[in-house]
């Protein structure tokens, strides 16, 4: 008999297993996963204050955003952008093609626009278009891609 969990975490076991398999077949067509989350941490004044953070992770040879949170009492001050150059900063000239991600029409996709983000496609949700999908990206200027390839 067949069956399907739905989990809120894989367990490790599950994971590793996973992981393993695909690292497997990746590397058998010369690609490498290069999977790795991380975050950045905005932190400012005598006391370190949190500012804000931004969740992400790198597969292939790209950047993804997951999400990005600035503090409510500090929004519209560049915090913003502030971790967005940190991130393209830290990222440029290491062999990776770009940076993407995906945000909704009700948090402020022109923002995203400002910060040199181009805009890919938009995924239209009709009955609540608050919900309305934008998909931006954000190529490096590198020469040589390096990431995501087995040499």
């Amino acid at each position: 008999m067949t069956t399907i969990q739905l989990v809120d975490e894989i367990p490790s076991s599950v994971e590793e297993k996973m992981q393993a398999d695909l690292v497997k077949y990746e590397s058998s067509h010369d690609i490498d996963v290069n999977y790795k989350r991380f975050a950045l941490i905005l932190n400012e004044g005598p006391h370190n204050e949190l500012i804000g953070v931004l969740n992400a992770y790198m597969a292939f040879s790209e950047i993804h955003i997951d999400d990005m949170w600035i503090d409510s009492n500090h929004r519209g001050k560049g915090y913003g952008r502030k971790l967005l150059e940190d991130l393209e900063e830290r990222f440029k000239g290491k062999g990776f093609n770009n940076i993407n991600l995906v945000t909704n029409q009700f948090n402020a996709p022109g923002f995203y626009e400002k910060c040199g983000f181009e805009l890919e496609f938009v995924r239209k949700n009709v009955k609540n278009p608050k919900l309305t999908k934008f998909f931006f990206v954000k190529y490096f200027e590198d020469e040589n891609q390096t990431q995501g390839i087995i040499v």
